[in-house]
């Protein structure tokens, strides 16, 4: 079978900034040095282009996981040209693809599944998908928004305008052009790519699948913490239009903290967010799925099996009471429409289904570690 033609500006791209990131910039630091004020701005503009993928390209404009003033959309606009990852609406339209046929090798833009080097950088050498390249079909709500349509027919002199301006600016005022375009030009450029590659490769790959396993996707710490918390893969693959990824206070993911503080301040609004039962319940089907696996190394499989499926049954249902319970509980905490009885009321029946879950949670655990 013929292989697609070479995208010869990518390649050429990729190849003379990864050389120059690997020969040049070390070269550089080791005959002249760096100083802290070329570290800052390195630092300042990798997490600029880092938060606008994130924050913009995926979760505001691929996902609409929440709504952006303007004022924040030309931020993420003008970030995502100096990240060097094609414009908002074409970027959003191959990872939209992406979600929609993922892991499928014929489909999926970046797929895992054709192994690491193809979905880490492979799939943008060469031509494998000419023929819907430039189809924007599905990215629709995309060609109405002024910022992302501004951004794809400028991009190009955006992208030259960021790259080169900004390290070239930052040089002058410095004093020293050519450590600034080596350590703020090209060494951020290439470690914005290849982080951001990692959800596409290493996030397929390396971790764990805690919410579920119809896909290669995985939460992995490590990655969240270089990627800007686009590292619980696993999670956003299944609840793709969350503004969040991290959804426990101690994951790392700083998009969530930005675009949370945005909603504060009036610049970010309707963020979307699963509902908490949903995110248990897959949690849950999952346990379950692996304890199930796990049971043929037990003597009376039949008997475990039941009770497994009892004690499922039992834990489910209870976290749909309480969760239903603590969501009436909220409602009319804000409505401040019962009396003090019914309030009273509310609040018992809430703290009696809460200790009943409870419970349940423990007995599930102490079964599935009887398993193990």
């Amino acid at each position: 079978m013929e292989r697609p033609p070479i995208i010869m500006t990518n390649t050429l791209l990729f190849a003379l900034s990864g050389l120059t990131a690997l020969i040049a910039v070390p070269w550089y630091g080791m005959t002249h040095g760096y100083d802290l004020w070329q570290w800052g701005s390195f630092l300042l503009l990798f997490c600029y282009c880092g938060i606008s993928i994130t924050a913009g390209y995926h979760r505001l404009w691929s996902h609409k996981a929440y709504k952006a003033h303007p004022i924040l959309q030309w931020i993420f606009a003008i970030g995502g040209a100096l990240a060097l990852q094609n414009s908002a609406l074409h970027w959003s339209s191959d990872h939209r693809r992406h979600h929609r046929h993922v892991d499928d090798n014929q489909k999926d833009p970046y797929s895992a599944g054709r192994g690491f080097w193809f979905s880490h950088i492979g799939w943008m050498l060469r031509e494998y998908q000419r023929d819907i390249y430039h189809d924007y079909s599905n990215v629709r709500d995309l060609q109405n928004n002024p910022v992302v349509a501004f951004q794809h027919k400028h991009y190009l002199a955006l992208t030259l305008a960021t790259n080169i301006g900004i390290p070239l600016l930052l040089g002058l005022v410095h004093g020293d052009l050519l450590g600034m375009l080596l350590l703020a030009g090209v060494l951020r450029m290439v470690m914005t790519h290849h982080t951001t590659f990692f959800i596409n490769s290493l996030a397929h790959i390396w971790g764990s699948q805690p919410f579920t396993d119809r896909n290669s996707a995985r939460d992995n710490g490590i990655l969240a913490f270089f990627t800007f918390g686009e590292g619980y893969h696993n999670f956003h693959h299944l609840f793709e239009n969350d503004y969040r990824n991290g959804i426990r206070w101690w994951q790392f993911d700083p998009t969530k903290w930005l675009i949370r503080s945005a909603a504060w301040c009036g610049l970010a609004r309707d963020l979307r967010a699963c509902p908490e039962e949903r995110i248990e319940q897959a949690r849950l089907e999952m346990q379950l799925k692996r304890a199930q696996a796990r049971l043929h190394r037990q003597d009376d499989r039949e008997l475990w099996q039941a009770l497994l499926q009892e004690e499922y049954d039992k834990l489910s249902q209870q976290l749909q009471h309480y969760y239903a319970s603590r969501k009436r509980l909220l409602e009319q905490r804000k409505r401040k429409a019962l009396a003090r009885y019914d309030q009273l009321k509310l609040q018992l029946e809430y703290r009696s289904l809460h200790d009943a879950f409870t419970v349940a949670k423990r007995n599930w655990s102490r079964l599935l570690a009887g398993i193990a």
